[in-house]
């Protein structure tokens, strides 16, 4: 039986429940069920840069932006987090700013595996990185 859907607060409200995403300070921008879509912030601070001084996101860290949001896409409408089978990142270009957003649409939810499609673009816009993660959404 499937649990209901999560709304934005609720969702939020989880992301600040992990000691490791609120040290991130990531942010539910966008909820949207009926589109199957989700989009999280992450600011800039000193905690994700790739090099001091630089003024660019580390890579593990878009990396872990990428795995949260398509997880907590899944979340948002199976009312409960499922455990990542597995994910890739490619980076399209450096990632620096004031933040990223990255926005998950799910593709496939079936009865054992999903699989989400997650954008990651800068403050102005650009296209830094995508993903794709593929997660159980077997009952554990």
């Amino acid at each position: 039986m499937s649990r209901p859907a999560l709304t934005q607060d609720q969702l939020q409200v989880d992301l600040d429940d992990s000691p490791f995403q609120r040290h991130l300070a990531l942010e539910v921008v966008n909820a949207d069920p009926e589109r199957s879509t989700l989009a999280i912030r992450m600011p800039f601070s000193k905690v994700v840069e790739r090099q001091a001084g630089t003024g660019q996101y580390h890579g593990g860290a878009i990396a872990s932006l990428v795995d949260v949001t398509g997880d907590y896409a899944l979340m948002m409408s199976l009312g409960s987090a499922v455990p990542t089978i597995n994910f890739r990142v490619d980076y399209l270009r450096p990632a620096g700013g004031s933040e990223i957003v990255a926005t998950a649409l799910v593709r496939r939810a079936g009865r054992s595996i999903a699989v989400v499609d997650v954008d990651v673009v800068d403050a102005e816009g650009r296209l830094v990185a995508v993903g794709r993660g593929c997660y159980s959404t077997l009952a554990g």
